[in-house]
């Protein structure tokens, strides 16, 4: 499946209007178990008054700089992605708000190393996309201060949709090859999970894989997915908790916490 076009729908949809934004990233709390993983996992790392920066690499929609700016109002944060459109899109929200603690910048993950030094880094569903991962890992660490931290999100081995995802350049990690990679560049991890067990693979079916794939189909199927999301939301978030306070023995998804000593 391809995932860019629809992407694209969305931003257009939250260009210009905030309460559209704030709602579509609310949508995105309820509907993504990877944000409640790599939330709960920030979350232990600095407490609401720590002064931090952080390092969104691969920003996408912003949501987690969203998210930092909105839940801890002491930190800044640098934005980085291949495109510059959302990016864009969510530096102009910000000033229309008078929030002016994010810097934004484009390139390529492969070669770039932002100026300043960051407290915190993020690579959400990232290195399944990029050739020379190594590299990136590399750079990252590069791009932190000593003492600092990356969470990293990326699909398992075990999940075989990841291999028909037109985007991925390979088809998820085994979670001895990720360690030895994140290890390899410097990093020491300090945990590292599975996440999409049993119950998460249930809520994937019912709240990403049937509504995108209606909706790839034809943009029609938007105007009915607040009803079935209306239905399908109360049964997913228990089967998100599930997954976040279960140990999954194996799933589609891998959460790693590693720090730069």
């Amino acid at each position: 499946m391809k995932y860019d076009p629809i992407k694209n729908v969305f931003a257009n949809l939250i260009e210009n209007n905030a309460f559209f934004r704030k709602s579509f990233y609310l949508t995105l709390q309820l509907i993504i178990l990877r944000q409640w993983h790599v939330k709960k996992e920030i979350k232990a790392l600095h407490n609401k008054k720590d002064t931090f920066t952080f390092y969104d690499a691969g920003a996408g929609f912003c949501q987690y700089s969203d998210f930092i700016l909105s839940y801890f109002p002491n930190a800044s944060v640098i934005a980085m992605d291949l495109k510059t459109d959302y990016m864009l899109s969510f530096q102009n929200y910000l000033k229309r708000k008078g929030i002016n603690k994010i810097s934004i910048y484009q390139g390529d993950l492969q070669s770039f190393i932002p100026q300043k030094k960051a407290d915190i880094a993020i690579a959400i569903d990232i290195l399944e996309h990029i050739q020379n991962d190594r590299q990136v890992l590399k750079n990252i660490y590069n791009s932190l201060n000593h003492n600092s931290h990356l969470i990293i999100s990326t699909p398992s081995n075990l999940d075989k949709a990841a291999a028909f995802t037109e985007e991925h350049v390979r088809p998820g990690y085994a979670m001895e090859d990720l360690i030895e990679k994140v290890q390899t560049a410097g990093f020491k991890v300090k945990t590292v999970k599975y996440s999409y067990g049993f119950w998460g693979k249930i809520y994937w079916i019912l709240g990403m894989k049937i509504p995108l794939t209606m909706t790839s189909l034809s943009k029609l199927f938007l105007i009915i997915l607040p009803i079935y999301f209306l239905f399908v939301i109360p049964f997913n978030l228990v089967f998100m908790y599930l997954d976040m306070i279960i140990h999954n023995k194996k799933g589609n998804g891998l959460i790693l916490v590693a720090e730069k000593e």
